[in-house]
């Protein structure tokens, strides 16, 4: 559903683009122009006609601070062919702040706190610049995307318009500029035992149903059993994380990883507690009968993933969440190793009561904060520039996933192939050297969104044939806007917690029988007594109030 002020809003902004590239002013507030920002005199070392599709080249040697996430899978190097070869295309030489991967989200907001960030503050995932807008310590980049034509030209072309009016704030501006994918990627669903499926006559399942009448089967087969245990419950307080975010998809809602407990409801069309709708007490009820029957190993909820490895491994379960890099780096190469003629596929997100969907939304990933002092700076127009080029560029992404045409790649028929010697992801264990590791590419601070041809590119064989199967299906509408003002996202945090801590718990409880589904109707007054009534009615009020604001 898209929001009604969201038609006015982006007429809006397209001519303020258009005004923009004529005359590289921008509007937004600040303490160096009052409301209307005059970015004449900050077009140190920009190009003066810079369009979609061309490359960037300051037009003078400058520099730019960045913090980066210092991944210990490939520890930041000085010599990184990237550092330089970035330099060497855009006359742009990045100074990069690194921050360990554990303490990134800390560290990111005491720098951000004492006004000591970096100009660039990438992999901020939504909602956490949220907490940095009120503060002014991050700009509202909406203001200033008419300096950036690749990021503008994706947004048009694919229609993003609609996700980002859902991470506007309630100024109408958004202050992340996102990662943008064509097409909505799926990463998890249930893997399973070919080998044991075909012994017993018993073919991969495509629906959910489905899935409950081949564990019964196996469950027949070999009854001191579970066919099916879980992982991917330890890294996150929600059960069973990936297995309930994509299960939830077959009901219409958000759920596990992708919990939240505030989802627009379209037939209503007003916002509810997702933890409280008739399709989050369908999806319990399903896991509750796998778990009675044991089909579902109870285990599953609080496992060490090594664990719940471990049982596939030593063929105590046939069923377990994937994704298609455990798929094949763990699940098939140790079961080749240890079981012999074992194969283990991975099937599509089995279907549901929602059909063949895929929740909205999933078109933005982590992307770029600004810090505000960079608008003082006279060489901000060229860091717009420079941003856009790397980040949103065909070129510039193709760049920071692959490197240099030659050296790291060759290009053939539409093809990417590593140079010989070189492995990605343990593509080749015997190469003397790595891309993210030896070059700096593949880095996950640059690394993200593009055309579907250039995310597809590196997927292995099972990859590109379950994605195939779902970018097929239909994207479910993306929630319209309904951005708190700060007091009451103040309010709101307090009543967020202990809701989510409650839902948590209490699903939890469901799933393993300890407590009955009869109490449904108990659960949910105890729900509205920490006060999920007054949360749901906050989020409809800002609803109502942005789409009359910017109708």
């Amino acid at each position: 559903m898209k929001n009604a002020g969201a038609l006015s809003r982006r007429q809006m902004l397209a001519a303020a683009g258009f005004i923009g590239l004529a005359t590289l002013t921008g509007c937004g507030s600040g303490d160096d122009g009052g409301d209307s920002k005059d970015l004449s005199k900050k077009q140190n070392g920009a190009m003066k006609e810079y369009r979609a599709g061309q490359q960037f080249k300051a037009a003078k040697p400058l520099s730019f601070s960045l913090l980066h996430n210092n991944n210990p899978v490939y520890p930041t190097k000085s010599s990184w062919l990237f550092w330089k070869e970035v330099t060497r295309r855009t006359g742009i030489t990045l100074k990069p702040v690194d921050v360990p991967l554990v303490d990134y989200e800390k560290k990111r907001s005491v720098l951000i706190g004492s006004g000591d960030a970096p100009f660039l503050i990438p992999k901020t995932y939504h909602p956490s610049e949220v907490a940095f807008v009120s503060s002014g310590a991050i700009l509202p980049v909406s203001e200033y995307v008419h300096l950036m034509p690749n990021f503008q030209a994706k947004v048009k072309k694919w229609r993003l318009e609609p996700e980002l009016d859902s991470i506007r704030q309630s100024d109408g501006k958004y202050y992340l500029l996102p990662g943008l994918h064509e097409k909505a990627k799926a990463g998890y669903s249930l893997s399973f035992r070919t080998d044991v499926l075909a012994k017993h006559g018993l073919t991969l399942p495509t629906s959910w149903d489905e899935v409950y009448d081949v564990l019964k089967a196996l469950k027949q087969e070999y009854p001191d059993k579970y066919p099916f245990t879980d992982r991917w419950s330890t890294n996150t307080p929600f059960p069973c994380g990936a297995f309930f975010s994509y299960l939830g998809q077959a009901y219409g809602v958000r759920a596990g990883w992708t919990y939240d407990n505030i989802s627009f409801d379209t037939k209503a069309q007003k916002f509810v507690f997702t933890a409280a709708t008739d399709g989050y007490r369908q999806m319990i009820e399903y896991v509750r009968k796998l778990v009675a029957e044991k089909l579902l190993d109870p285990e599953s909820f609080t496992q060490q993933d090594d664990q719940a490895v471990q049982k596939l491994l030593a063929e105590k379960s046939y069923v377990i969440s994937a994704n298609p890099q455990e798929l094949v780096q763990k699940y098939r190469y140790q079961l080749g190793k240890q079981v012999k003629g074992a194969t283990i596929e991975m099937i599509p997100v089995p279907l549901g009561p929602a059909g063949p969907v895929v929740l909205g939304g999933a078109r933005l990933e982590n992307g770029v904060m600004i810090s505000s002092k960079a608008l003082k700076s006279d060489s901000f127009v060229a860091m717009m520039q420079f941003v856009d080029w790397l980040w949103y560029s065909d070129e510039g992404q193709r760049f920071c996933k692959w490197g240099v045409q030659g050296t790291t790649y060759t290009y053939n028929g539409g093809q990417y192939e590593l140079k010989p010697g070189i492995s990605l992801m343990g593509s080749d264990p015997d190469a003397p050297k790595d891309l993210q590791k030896d070059f700096g590419f593949f880095n996950g601070v640059f690394t993200y969104g593009g055309s579907w041809d250039l995310v597809s590119s590196s997927f292995s064989p099972d990859e590109k044939k379950f994605q195939d199967a779902m970018t097929q299906r239909k994207q479910l509408p993306i929630d319209p806007a309904h951005p708190l003002q700060s007091m009451e996202q103040e309010q709101a945090t307090l009543w967020d917690t202990p809701l989510k801590d409650h839902v948590i718990q209490n699903t939890l409880k469901f799933v393993l029988g300890k407590r009955p589904l009869s109490e449904w109707d108990a659960y949910v007054a105890e729900l509205k007594a920490k006060n999920m009534q007054q949360l749901v009615d906050m989020h409809n009020k800002a609803y109502e109030r942005f789409k009359k604001e910017n109708g």
